[in-house]
Order: C-alpha cells, then structure tokens, then sequence
C-alpha cells in the first residue's frame, strides 16, 4: 500500500475517565498529524504533554477514545500496520539472564524471523550498533550505554520501514551519540522513516527535518525545524543611531546591542522590523545590514509551552 505517510492521525483523542470521581485526563485532543516517509521526525512536549500516549495508540498499547491513526496508510489498530515497525521504548528492560545474542535472537523470533535468518542478522546487528564481541556476554554485566545500543539492534533486526526512538541515546557517552546519529542518518537514506521522541532538543534540531511540539495534549507547532527556527523578524545593524531615535524603536518591542560597528536592534515580527527600519532613515541612521533573525530549538520549545498567560 502507498502513502506519502508514514504516521498519520487524524483527530485522535484518548480521555481517561477516573473510577472514582475526580477530573477526567484528557491525554490526547484531537490530535491530527502528519510524517512523511522516509523522514527524521521529533516529537516534543513537556512531561505529561501526551507523547508517549500518542505512541502507544499507534502500536495499539492503548485503545484511542476517538480518532483514528493510519502506518503506512493502513489502520494502525491492524497486527499487519505494525510489522514494518521498529520500537524501542524508555526504560525498557530485558532479562537480564539472556545473552545479548540470545535477547535478539527472542526479539527476531517475535518478529517473525525464521532460524537461518536470525543467525545471519544477529552478529551485523551487533557490529553496527557497536556491540561485536558482546554477543555471549549476559546482559546484566551490560552498562547503560551498551542496553541502549542493544534495544536499538532489536528495534532494527526486523529491517523496519518505521522506527520509532524514545530517547534513544539516554545513557549513552557523546561519542556514542553521535555513532548512533550515524547509523541513523544512514537508514533514512535508505528510505527507513525516524520518528523520534527526545528531551535533548539540541539533539533533535540537529538530526530531524521536521518536529511536532504537544502541549497538554494538543498539538501546538509542527512544521519544518528549518523555518521554526528562521524567526519571523530581522536583524538589524546601523550607526549613526541617536538615543532619541532608540527610545522610538524600544516602543516597537525590539532589542538593542551596542556593537563595535555600531546597534544591532533585533526586532520579534516583520511588522516591528519594517518599523524599525523606517524610524531609523527617518532619523538619519545609516543602515549597515538587514538579516532575518534566527531562533535555536529551544528558543520555539519555550514560546509553544509556556503557560497560558492571564488575562
């Protein structure tokens, strides 16, 4: 079946209704979106904003209240719509008496890999995840690190066409990080789509192409993270500038900077850059350079989930 999607909700809401009174928990409200295939894409929110609920509907752990969720266009609720799919879960735990050869091979069996095929798989899964020599070790005497990296070979095993991360370098050094980000890179240049979910937002601005941000259940920015975080505003340096005319751009909500060659004056919309800079030839200021302001990551996490401000 052929979609442009790998995930796609549409209106998906899950409410938890509480045994003896209380509030209801509203987890997920009328949550519609959209990854394409084949891409890096972050999923971000705050503790409790409802991201690890939206992925338990898609692979059925939860059952949603209303909505409905498609893999690869078909019904996420189908056994078949989870198959192309890789999950490595935060904070999974494996038994810890196995093997690392011997947990995959369990997983493989799960996945629907026959014998010869597991014994084929397990040692490359090992060595591309960094973990050649480690197959007979038991997975107790593994760090946390080394977990990490065996929870993502059984989340590939299967060669997925979706595979969804929930933090997965926690635990693992920068060095191993950035070995992961790698492999990673490499998949999706294979066609394998990424669905990330991280609390590392320098992480994810650095690998993903695209990011969705929940908050209270809600979606509340999704888009490209190269137009996040261009910012809607500019950047402006001039000289020449009188205190009088500074005091006329301060009422614009602009930022001021002295600089050597003069005041970098950072205005929040284009509407207070188009200001600005009418104040400034108003004024008798030389402009130097005009630049569209640019934001980090973080800086577009902070404004989608702040609280609601009173009125």
């Amino acid at each position: 079946m052929m979609t442009d999607y790998a995930i796609e909700s549409l209106g998906l809401e899950k409410t938890y209704f509480p045994r003896f009174g209380g509030r209801e928990i509203k987890a997920v409200s009328n949550l519609t979106l959209r990854v394409p295939a084949g891409t890096k894409f972050g999923l971000l929110g705050p503790n409790g904003a409802g991201k690890t609920t939206f992925v338990k509907m898609l692979l059925s752990a939860v059952h949603a209240t209303s909505g409905s969720a498609k893999i690869f266009g078909r019904d996420a609720t189908e056994p078949e719509a989870r198959r192309p799919v890789g999950y490595l879960p935060e904070n999974h735990r494996f038994p810890v008496y196995l093997s690392g050869f011997a947990m995959l091979d369990f997983y493989g069996a799960l996945s629907g890999l026959d014998w010869r095929e597991r014994k084929a798989r397990i040692p490359e899964y090992l060595d591309l995840v960094g973990l050649s020599g480690w197959g007979d070790t038991r997975i107790k005497k593994y760090s946390k690190g080394m977990l990490q990296r065996l929870g993502l070979a059984q989340a590939l095993i299967h060669k997925p066409r979706l595979l969804i991360l929930d933090e997965p370098t926690d635990g693992v050094d920068p060095v191993g990080r950035r070995e992961i980000r790698d492999l990673l890179n490499k998949l999706t240049g294979n066609g394998v789509t990424v669905f990330l979910n991280s609390h590392l937002l320098s992480e994810v601005e650095s690998f993903c192409e695209y990011v969705a941000i929940l908050r209270k259940g809600k979606l509340a920015v999704e888009g490209k993270i190269s137009n996040l975080i261009s910012g809607a505003g500019y950047r402006v340096v001039a000289f020449g500038v009188t205190e009088a005319i500074l005091n006329d751009i301060r009422l614009t909500g602009a930022t001021i900077a002295n600089l050597p060659e003069g005041i970098a004056i950072e205005a929040p919309t284009r509407e207070a850059s188009n200001s600005v800079i009418d104040k400034l030839r108003a004024g008798g200021a030389f402009i130097e350079t005009v630049s569209a302001a640019t934001s980090t990551l973080e800086d577009v996490f902070i404004r989608a989930t702040q609280p609601d401000k009173a009125a």
